[in-house]
């Protein structure tokens, strides 16, 4: 059992906008004061999603750029993740525009998959080739896995050498045409994954608290924000802030003897190698 527990912190997202929740980040100077917020409280990487002035989703360097800076600049220490998703912008140009900032860490979906209203396209190719531009700037790849077949290609992409270590497995449970937030799902995905890699789980929707709890009592890490959910209590209707989802992962972790993982001690420990 591992005693010390990753966070990772999706504010974000493509999808929220102020329409759904208030509480949802759009603006870069939004993003990085919520960042900031949780990172006071404690976590150990920001998985961080650009947006234009409409709240659209962006694939921009100069936004980035805006948001990464202002977070270095509260936030020193922190490991900082990128996205390179494809859902709104499929071109690759597009889509690695975010890499050449050289964040510690860049999502790498690892097929393709279907949402509930909109599909995520990433062939062979565009995988490959966001790998090997990752592997080129020194961006350590978050592995982002929706079903079984991901994590096959994801193993079968590092035995090919295309991806190298150090390993971060980011599990999504919950997506409708994916892996579901059961325990014969999250155990069957785990086991498929070499026990020298650090594996985080993420719950979406209603399943965002279940899928912690149950990650945090077995010593993976968490993924938590309103990218994911965007509700406090999906019964009562309470729409939730970044702050108290980070603030209730810190409660499970007292209840179950465990600790967050700072950014800095997570990299000593060999589990991410900042090279920066």
């Amino acid at each position: 059992m591992k005693n010390k527990i990753a966070i990772n912190f999706c504010p974000t997202g493509m999808i929220p906008t102020k329409s759904h929740t208030s509480h949802v980040p759009i603006s870069a100077q939004e993003i990085i004061e919520q960042t900031h917020e949780a990172y006071e409280i404690g976590i150990t990487i920001a998985h961080l999603h650009a947006r234009e002035e409409d709240g659209t989703p962006s694939f921009k360097k100069s936004i980035y750029r805006e948001i990464f800076e202002g977070v270095r600049k509260h936030c020193p220490d922190l490991i900082i993740c990128g996205s390179s998703s494809g859902r709104n912008f499929p071109e690759f140009e597009k889509r690695s525009e975010v890499i050449e900032l050289q964040p510690d860490m860049c999502s790498l979906t690892l097929s393709s998959l279907n949402f509930l209203h909109q599909a995520s396209v990433n062939n062979p190719e565009m995988i490959h080739s966001l790998a090997q531009k990752m592997k080129e700037y020194g961006v350590v790849p978050e592995l982002e896995c929706f079903d079984l077949g991901m994590i096959n290609y994801g193993l079968y992409l590092i035995e090919k050498k295309i991806i190298e270590g150090p390993y971060y497995w980011n599990l999504l449970f919950g997506n409708i045409a994916g892996m579901q937030a059961s325990f014969s799902h999250i155990g069957t995905a785990i086991k498929e994954i070499p026990t020298s890699h650090y594996i985080s789980l993420a719950g979406l929707g209603s399943d965002q608290l279940p899928v912690n709890a149950s990650a945090i009592a077995m010593g993976f890490g968490v993924r938590v924000g309103l990218e994911d959910n965007l509700w406090f209590d999906h019964k009562g209707g309470k729409f939730a802030t970044n702050t108290e989802l980070v603030k209730r992962i810190h409660q499970l972790l007292a209840i179950h003897g465990k600790e967050y993982f700072p950014s800095s001690e997570f990299g000593s420990k060999g589990y991410y190698n900042r090279k920066k």
